[in-house]
C-alpha cells in the first residue's frame, strides 16, 4: 500500500488478451486432435503399435531431458568451480531440448512430431529465433496492469527506491485478545 498517492479508477476493465481467451478451445482442439490420429494409426496399424509408439515417445523423451538436464548440471559445475559466472551455451542453451522432450513424453502424434522439431536441429535454430524475437518484443513493452507496472507506480512514489521493513501496527482497530484453547481431557 503506497501513502499519499490517490489511484486511478481504471476507465474500462481490462481486456484480456487472445491467447488467454482461445488458449482453452485451442488445448480442446489438440486433445481431440491427438485422439482422432491415435485412432486413425490404431486402425490402420493395430493397437499394439500404437502402444508400442506411446511407450518409445516416453522413452525418448526421457532420455532428451535427462540429456539436456546433465549438461545443464555439468555446466554449473564447472562455473562453480571455476569461480566465474555461467556463459551462455554455443548452441542456445538446453530449454528447447527440454521442451522437445517434454513433448515426446505427452502422448499422442502431433506432440510427437512437435517434439521432434525442437530437437532437430535446423528446426530448433528456427524455433530459437523466433522466441527470442517474440520475447524481446513483449519484454520491451510491458503490458498494462503487470507486476512490472506495479513496480513501475511504486518506485515513481518512491523516487529514493528505500525498502522499509517492519510490521504494520494499526492504532484504530482494538487489539485482539490471545487465544485459549481449552485444556486437554482424557
Amino acid at each position: 500500500m503506497t501513502f499519499g498517492a490517490t489511484p486511478t479508477p481504471p476507465s474500462r476493465p481490462p481486456r484480456r488478451s487472445a491467447a488467454r481467451r482461445f488458449l482453452p478451445l485451442a488445448v480442446i482442439v489438440w486433445l481431440v486432435l491427438e485422439f482422432w490420429l491415435l485412432r486413425l494409426v490404431a486402425e490402420a496399424a493395430g493397437g499394439w503399435t500404437v502402444f508400442l509408439l506411446l511407450v518409445a515417445g516416453v522413452v525418448a523423451g526421457s532420455w532428451v531431458i535427462k540429456r539436456a538436464g546433465r549438461r545443464a548440471w555439468r555446466r554449473l559445475a564447472d562455473s562453480v568451480q571455476s569461480g566465474t559466472p555461467p556463459e551462455p551455451a554455443k548452441d542456445g542453451g538446453n530449454s528447447l531440448p527440454m521442451l522437445g522432450g517434454l513433448l515426446l513424453i505427452l502422448p499422442g502424434m502431433v506432440s510427437d512430431v512437435l517434439g521432434l522439431l525442437c530437437l532437430f536441429p535446423p528446426t530448433g535454430k528456427l524455433l530459437r529465433r523466433r522466441a527470442e524475437k517474440l520475447l524481446t518484443r513483449r519484454a520491451a513493452q510491458p503490458a498494462p496492469g503487470s507486476l512490472g507496472d506495479a513496480f513501475q507506480q511504486a518506485r515513481m512514489h518512491r523516487p529514493d527506491g528505500k525498502v522499509v521493513q517492519g510490521e504494520v501496527i494499526r492504532d484504530d482497530e482494538p487489539p485482539r485478545p490471545p487465544r485459549q484453547d481449552p485444556p486437554l481431557t482424557r
